[in-house]
């Protein structure tokens, strides 16, 4: 049987379809591929071994860890935002007076 070459162009389409999508399977019978090849690509992909860079400029590698950050980021801002909100409850209920400064 004979191996078939697969161009980067085509990789990055199904690759990017199977994450759109979140189903790997699905994507790879869809284009007759083995699952494990799939995974492969996503792998290569997600490290930019293939040297593709997105719309934006950054690779996807990039692109995740900023997404990670990012997700992190808004975390903290959220218990901050929780933090004001009590302490802000707090001053309320043991001195009236002091909440108008604090607006």
């Amino acid at each position: 049987m004979r191996r078939t070459k697969y161009s980067n162009e085509f990789k990055v389409q199904v690759v990017k379809e199977a994450l759109e999508t979140r189903n790997k399977a699905a994507v790879a019978r869809r284009y007759e591929l083995a699952s494990n090849m799939l995974h492969r690509w996503i792998k290569e992909y997600e490290s930019g071994k293939w040297g593709v860079i997105s719309v934006e400029g950054i690779s996807p590698l990039e692109t995740k860890k900023l997404s990670q950050e990012n997700d992190h980021l808004k975390r903290l801002l959220g218990e901050k935002d929780l933090e004001i909100a009590i302490l802000r409850d707090l001053v309320k209920k043991k001195n009236p007076h002091l909440l108008t400064k604090l607006k």
